[in-house]
């Protein structure tokens, strides 16, 4: 009787945790592919002008915001509102970006969605332009 009772709970225990699996694997769909969708394509500062530009992505579960700041073809300034979530900051991007002046940078090891979020963020600030 017991072992009947230690075989069925554990059967149970296998079916409901495979049901909240798939639920969760199916939930996380839309996210995996929004952050798989993201390029980082560069940002040539040659053709950007002296001024602040605002920058936004969204990940679904990660979102980014950016003020950033030109001069003299060079970003001199980022500020950054960042929505990780659950996941990792990669905060520590907007200083690598200062420094390299690029945003063909290395993701950051354990924010790979946080660190394209941020970087496309910033290249959107970057490139796209409002009418």
């Amino acid at each position: 009787m017991k072992r009947k009772t230690i075989i069925f709970a554990m059967g149970l225990f296998i079916i409901i945790g495979s049901i909240f699996f798939a639920l969760e694997y199916s939930r996380l769909r839309p996210y995996r592919n929004a952050i798989k969708a993201i390029e980082i394509e560069g940002i040539d500062l040659t053709q950007v002008s002296d001024g602040v530009y605002e920058g936004f992505t969204n990940g679904i579960l990660v979102s980014a915001k950016v003020i950033v700041e030109v001069e003299d073809h060079k970003i001199v300034a980022i500020q950054l509102e960042h929505n990780h979530g659950r996941g990792k900051a990669a905060e520590v991007l907007i200083d690598k970006v200062l420094e390299m002046q690029s945003t063909n940078i290395d993701f950051i090891t354990g924010a790979t969605s946080s660190s394209k979020v941020i970087l496309k963020a910033i290249e959107n600030a970057l490139t796209i332009v409002l009418y």
